[in-house]
C-alpha cells in the first residue's frame, strides 16, 4: 500500500493529470492514501483544456498550495511517491534550486531529501539550456524526469490512448502493478 501525492501544475497537459487520477482510482487497492495539490493555474488550464472542473470529484484529499500542514510537507508523513503531472518548467526550476515557496516545491524537496520517489512529467517544448540543466539537477538529486512524450508502438487510436502511454509509464516508474502494452509481448 502506497502513500502517494499527485501535484498538478499549470503547464498544458491536463489530459495527463485526468488519466492519471482515473487510473489511480482503478488501482485503489494499491494505495491507502492519495493526496492532490493543484495550482490555481492548473485549475484554469484543466477547465480550458477539458471543459470541466471534474478534478473535484476524485476520491483524494485536496490541499491548497499554501497548506504547509499537509502530511507530505514533512518526511514524517511517510509519503513514498510524488508524481508531478504535468510539471511546469517553473515548478521544476524551483525544485532544482531548492526553493520551497509552496506546497508542491516543499513536498518535492521532502521526497528528495528522504530518498523517496519523485517523478516529474515535464511538459514543455522545445527545451532551452536552463530547462535541461534543471532536469539534470533534479535527476542527480534522485528525481526521475519523464517527459510528456507518448509512444506509438501500441498503436493508440485516440488522444486519450496516446496520453495513456505516458501515464502508464509514470505508473510503472512509481511501482504500481498495471496492465498495459508491453514491448515484445
Amino acid at each position: 500500500m502506497k502513500k502517494t501525492v499527485v501535484a498538478i501544475t499549470g503547464a498544458s497537459g491536463s489530459i495527463y493529470a485526468k488519466i492519471l487520477l482515473d487510473k489511480l482510482v482503478i488501482l485503489k487497492k494499491q494505495w491507502n492514501e492519495l493526496s492532490v495539490v493543484m495550482t490555481e493555474n492548473a485549475r484554469e488550464v484543466w477547465k480550458t483544456e477539458l471543459g470541466n472542473a471534474n478534478f473535484q470529484n476524485y476520491p483524494a484529499k485536496f490541499y491548497s498550495t499554501q497548506d504547509f500542514m499537509a502530511p507530505f510537507a514533512s518526511g514524517s508523513g511517510q509519503y513514498e511517491t510524488m508524481l508531478i503531472v504535468p510539471c511546469s518548467m517553473g515548478t521544476l526550476g524551483r525544485i532544482a534550486s531548492g526553493v520551497s515557496n509552496d506546497l508542491i516545491s516543499r513536498a518535492a524537496d521532502v521526497i528528495l531529501k528522504e530518498r523517496r520517489k519523485l517523478i516529474c512529467m515535464v511538459r514543455e517544448t522545445p527545451y532551452h539550456l536552463i530547462h535541461i540543466r534543471n532536469m539534470e539537477t533534479v535527476t542527480l538529486s534522485g528525481g526521475i524526469i519523464c517527459p510528456a512524450t507518448p509512444s506509438f508502438y501500441s498503436k493508440p487510436k485516440t488522444i486519450e490512448e496516446a496520453a495513456a502511454t505516458v501515464v502508464d509509464r509514470i505508473l510503472d516508474l512509481a511501482g504500481f502493478n498495471i496492465q498495459t502494452y508491453r514491448w515484445g509481448k
